[in-house]
């Protein structure tokens, strides 16, 4: 698909690499990189196709690429089926910097299926070292923040969209009382779209949940996916999202130390990203799952393989 394409092209082009397959609907791809090199650099999707997805697929790369790069991307900030920008602003950048990569990113503009156009621009620094993640445990929760967004909508939408997690979610916490703040805001955009994202925070975990507006998608409905999308979270205890995990075991095959930590949920991604880099990496790793609750990770890389 177009951001597939847009990524490929992308760590193509940072890596100054031999590809072959490089196409719309491929289903082989050759790829030989010469090596990365940092520097400015611009890509645009052409589409509502993910430009957290291509960024994602890019920062592997940009680390070891031994100076400053800037990355500047256009395309959808809030697609379905991949992170929000504010996902990948308040939740996934802060845990990298836990474990010792500094990236920053910022945004432009907003892009929502299906005719994209947004804009952020995104800043990577050369990594030293990184550090292992330990979070075995959320901890105690301390408040939950978030916003309710339109773009080119009225805002009356986007109030509808807190008024129905604000519901949602007091039904389903039965009792339990924790500081709640939800802005509401309209945003720039090439097109129309809504949003809700809330990130919870605790002493020990990192998560956040965006649920997205569509054509014939109540406002109503966009409230009640993300209540349920952090009461599916909150009710294992676990430290990190489901999402975060698949994410970020990357990185943490490359850091120095055992890394340990808790998901609410195991998912397929999870299990197929270890897979596809114990091809090009050395480590051992093991997902323990307890149906219908949580999961365990732990990665041992060759600085304390057994």
């Amino acid at each position: 698909m177009a951001q597939h394409l847009t990524a490929v092209k992308a760590v193509m082009t940072v890596s100054r690499a031999e590809v072959r397959g490089a196409t719309i609907g491929s289903t082989e791809l050759f790829f030989s990189p010469r090596g990365v090199k940092a520097g400015a650099y611009s890509f645009d999707i052409g589409t509502a196709g993910s430009v957290c997805l291509v960024i994602q697929t890019l920062l592997p790369a940009l680390l070891f690429a031994g100076g400053h790069s800037t990355v500047r991307l256009t395309g959808g900030t809030h697609a379905p089926w991949s992170p929000s920008f504010d996902y990948l602003h308040d939740v996934f950048l802060p845990v990298l910097g836990r474990i010792g990569i500094s990236v920053r990113a910022t945004i432009e503009s907003y892009g929502f299926y299906p005719r994209g156009g947004g804009i952020i621009r995104v800043e990577v620094e050369p990594v030293e070292k990184i550090s292992p993640l330990v979070a075995l445990d959320r901890g105690e929760l301390y408040s939950l923040s978030g916003r309710s967004a339109v773009g080119g909508l009225p805002v009356s939408i986007a109030d509808r969209q807190t008024r129905a997690f604000l519901d949602t979610l007091t039904g389903m916490m039965s009792g339990e009382r924790v500081p709640i703040s939800i802005s509401v805001d309209s945003v720039l955009s090439r097109g129309e779209g809504t949003f809700l994202f809330v990130r919870p925070e605790s002493e020990h975990g990192a998560a956040g949940f965006c649920a997205l507006g569509a054509k014939g998608k109540r406002a109503e409905e966009v409230g009640g996916e993300a209540a349920r999308l952090f009461m599916e979270y909150y009710s294992t205890g676990a430290a990190i999202d489901p999402h975060l995990a698949d994410q970020v075991v990357q990185y943490l095959l490359l850091a120095q130390g055992e890394s340990t930590f808790t998901t609410s949920s195991i998912t397929d991604h999870l299990r197929t990203n270890l897979w596809v880099m114990s091809f090009f990496l050395p480590f051992e790793s093991e997902v323990v799952e307890d149906p219908g609750r949580l999961g365990k990770i732990i990665i041992r890389t060759p600085y304390q393989m057994r």
